[in-house]
């Protein structure tokens, strides 16, 4: 079994917190790490599960041990005895691990009822630093799902395309999501359609026979189920206009190859839209990493109407390191002027350059690597720590 990084952050926090919720979307691998922790387990999506935590309740609240609660948000009558036990005994730590296939913010429950009693950790598909015998392409090209092929098995891309029909169908209505399943699936591939781009709700209102306030709201439960991510634009006094709509990603390249239709590796470089993939993927890869390392950060991209850009700002410890990713395995001078140039602009202190390239050219300021040199010097190389 292959151990998840974020384990350690998991722990860490147990020990400072009496109770943790692990958030991540399905199929990551959460029940997997809880089973691990040797704990008393709850599928609360379960009526027997939860009648047993209903008589077990005052015999487990009072007895050592872990008690991990899945899907938590399925049962909302735990939470106000969750906030009881932890009030009864605010000095004892480490008793509840809640796991959740929703953000905090769509789970109202935890977020009414546990504030400031609890810590939150994401748990992601696999990463690249937990996979190290799998290769780069392997990963970019099937996404990090335990089940979803990238371990061996070749179940992409019909377990992609399972899984978000059954997403559209089941969970997301269960979670709220007013949308019927079928404008739920053609959101999901017109999301795939114009992934990596500035986010123009209007227009794909104008797809759907939908308002953008009704497509803003739609996001809001793809960006809170872990499908989509949202990167915020960097606002900057610098004399230009900057472009100040978020860039909407898939966050698990996987997912989006398979609405994309891309087969084999060949099919994938062949896309027009390869790029953007591309560096998408590296973006996740990079954020993902920071927070299994507990050094999560304000994350933005830079661009101006003149069409200076940065892919990734990232912000820590009062310094900036703005990353610029190519797909190209023979990054050129002009690459890193283009960079340095705009990096200028946000008064970014470290600049980093990611391709395929196979050798790193590092100095006081600038770096050049590959992804996977990268994730190995994180966070050293970004400068911020």
């Amino acid at each position: 079994m292959t151990r998840r990084a974020v384990r350690a952050l998991v722990r860490k926090r147990l020990r400072g917190s009496p109770a943790v919720v692990l958030v991540g979307p399905r199929q990551a691998g959460k029940t997997t790490l809880a089973r691990g922790l040797g704990a008393h387990y709850f599928d609360l999506e379960q009526p027997s599960e939860r009648l047993k935590l209903d008589l077990h309740w005052a015999a487990l609240e009072s007895a050592p041990g872990l008690v991990v609660l899945d899907e938590a948000q399925a049962w909302p009558a735990i939470f106000p005895r969750l906030r009881g036990a932890i009030d009864r005994d605010r000095r004892r730590q480490g008793r509840f691990l809640l796991l959740g296939s929703v953000s905090p913010a769509l789970m109202t429950q935890v977020s009414e009822s546990l504030a400031g009693r609890l810590a939150i950790v994401e748990l992601t598909p696999f990463t690249l630093a937990e996979l190290p015998r799998v290769s780069l392409d392997r990963l970019w090209r099937l996404g990090g799902y335990p089940d979803g092929g990238v371990r061996g098995s070749r179940a992409f891309p019909r377990w992609q395309l399972d899984y978000l029909t059954l997403l559209a169908e089941r969970d997301l209505p269960a979670w709220g999501l007013p949308a019927k399943p079928q404008v739920t699936r053609r959101l999901m591939r017109m999301l795939a359609a114009v992934h990596g781009q500035a986010w123009n709700a209007s227009q794909i209102g104008q797809s759907l026979a939908l308002s953008y306030h009704t497509v803003n709201s739609y996001l809001d439960y793809l960006e809170g189920t872990f499908l989509i991510r949202r990167l915020p634009p960097f606002h900057a006094n610098i004399g230009k206009r900057l472009v100040k709509s978020p860039k909407v990603y898939w966050r698990d390249s996987g997912l989006l190859h398979a609405l994309l239709g891309v087969g084999d590796e060949q099919a994938l470089t062949d896309q027009p839209w390869v790029g953007a993939s591309w560096e998408s993927f590296v973006i996740e890869q990079i954020l993902a990493t920071l927070a299994q390392q507990d050094r999560a950060v304000p994350a933005h991209f830079f661009r101006t109407s003149d069409q200076h850009e940065i892919d990734l700002v990232l912000e820590g410890q009062g310094r900036r390191c703005a990353i610029e990713v190519k797909l190209t395995a023979s990054p050129g001078p002009d690459d890193l002027r283009r960079l340095n140039k705009a990096a200028d602009m946000i008064g970014a202190e470290r600049r980093v350059l990611v391709s395929q390239t196979r050798q790193a050219v590092t100095s006081d300021r600038e770096v050049s690597c590959s992804l996977p040199w990268l994730i190995r010097h994180l966070p050293s190389a970004l400068g911020l720590w």
